[in-house]
């Protein structure tokens, strides 16, 4: 019952504070301005609570969830994976003329060769019914005098734990831009004094792109490897916007002939 009655006292009340403030928007014009001052402070600051409100409530109501992990995976998937970016909310949304080695969130970084800086990166919230990854990650690139740009990925302890050469790895990346560029993915494995590189372009296509490196073709030293990182590169960004909608990884058992 205790319940039921606050929340009937809630009502009234909430119904009184709607009636208050359309009733004061209605009689702005003739107001008298002291009285107008006033209110004009007042409803500034309900509405900045408002707002505060309804931008948390958007991004814990929307589809899809926070945290999910979520995404299609290839029979047999040994490990998956997909970064924090992607998957829950940073304390830090963004930056702007964003130097380089400059990371956004534990996973991330950003590299770039540029004299002056006229590159945002910033994470948003992904509300469209197709998304399966909370998160995306948009990349507003200006004039860019430098020479690449790419981010890098570091992949966690997990990715590396009992890999083998029989093994592929696979990356899956939803891309929105607003101009063709070429997009390459590069897997870079390092074990002992060597690091093994395997780079692909990722096809251009609407919705998700598929990449898979097959570790078959590699000197990779089993009992050496350290760890992993993924370089994703942009080719002539100048005057550009990338969205990265997802990114996941997975590795999995090459099937045998």
């Amino acid at each position: 019952m205790g319940r039921k009655t606050e929340g009937l006292i809630d009502a009234i009340l909430n119904a009184r504070a709607l009636r208050r403030w359309t009733r004061a928007a209605r009689h702005a014009p003739t107001t008298e301005l002291q009285t107008l001052r006033v209110q004009r402070q007042q409803a500034r600051n309900l509405s900045s609570r408002l707002s505060e409100l309804i931008h948390v409530a958007d991004s814990r109501l929307a589809l899809p969830r926070v945290g999910s992990n979520a995404f299609a995976r290839p029979g047999g998937t040994l490990w998956s994976w997909r970064p924090q970016v992607w998957r829950g909310p940073l304390a830090r949304k963004g930056m702007t003329a964003v130097e380089s080695r400059t990371s956004l969130g534990d996973e991330v970084t950003l590299f770039h060769d540029c004299e002056i800086s006229e590159l945002t990166l910033r994470q948003l919230r992904n509300t469209r019914e197709g998304d399966l990854a909370p998160f995306g990650l948009r990349l507003d690139v200006f004039r860019f005098d430098g020479s690449f740009l790419s981010l890098v990925l570091d992949l966690p302890p997990e990715a590396v734990h009992g890999m083998l050469r029989r093994h592929v790895v696979r990356v899956s990346a939803i891309v929105e831009i607003e101009k063709p560029l070429e997009f390459f993915v590069r897997l870079n494995i390092k074990h002992g004094p060597n690091t093994e590189t395997m780079v692909q372009e990722m096809p251009r296509q609407h919705g998700e792109a598929i990449v898979e490196f097959d570790l078959a073709y590699t000197d990779l030293n089993e009992k050496r490897i350290e760890n992993a990182w993924l370089d994703l590169i942009f080719e002539g960004p100048e005057m550009n916007q990338i969205t990265l909608r997802d990114v996941t990884v997975c590795r999995y058992l090459r099937a045998e002939l």
